[in-house]
């Protein structure tokens, strides 16, 4: 039988030479450099991711030598939360003789009465809604609008929240109630440590009805 010489060299009486076989292989190496430069380009041009903090107001610790000269609050503008088990809030108002009343974090709970509470107070509340069309439209600057709605939230005769946790409640109820302060523009809030009666006070209060 007669052998086929598959070889590409030399010449063959009949035959058409073979064409040159060309290489296949692709360097790579220039894309390299090119993925490092996109790389570097999109660092220095991709705005990060700004950290969103939360703002709360803490009592201070410092000792106070004139009691007299701290500015008092109206016993009707005080509100106190008190943050329980099973993501129940215990609230009351003025501090003799607390009527306490019990809610939740439903739609009807503790954002309704924050709402009913700061409206009857601070009759400046809904110009924020108009604050906030303005910016949005182009009509005022980010700052004037946060100088105006601090100002409004500010106001001398609104109501001041004061916040309190049980043991018994849940990290992610005091971030919840943050929040709520937050929506219903409430502009005056403290997280403060409750006390022994007031443990006590909250053990006997009935469920609300559902």
């Amino acid at each position: 039988m007669a052998e086929i010489d598959g070889g590409g060299g030399g010449k063959h009486k009949g035959k058409k030479p073979k064409g040159k076989k060309l290489s296949t292989k692709v360097d790579f190496t220039p894309m390299v450099d090119l993925g490092f430069l996109l790389i570097t380009f999109f660092m220095l041009t991709t705005s990060m991711n700004k950290p969103q903090t939360m703002e709360i107001n803490m009592p201070v610790k410092d000792k106070i030598e004139n009691p007299d000269d701290v500015s008092k609050i109206k016993e009707s503008q005080a509100m106190t939360l008190i943050l329980g088990e099973k993501n129940r809030i215990f609230y009351y108002f003025g501090m003799t003789n607390p009527n306490v009343e019990v809610t939740n974090f439903s739609a009807k709970g503790i954002r309704k009465v924050l709402l009913e509470e700061s409206k009857k107070r601070n009759p400046k509340l809904d110009s924020i809604e108009i604050y906030k069309n303005m910016f949005k439209s182009g009509k005022i600057k980010e700052d004037v609008y946060k100088a105006k709605v601090a100002g409004v939230k500010a106001y001398k005769d609104g109501i001041i929240v004061v916040i309190k946790a049980d043991e018994k409640s849940k990290y992610k109820n005091l971030v919840d109630i943050l929040d709520e302060m937050l929506i219903c523009n409430i502009g005056r809030y403290a997280v403060v440590d409750i006390t022994e009666p007031e443990k006590e006070l909250i053990k006997n209060v009935q469920e609300p009805v559902q």
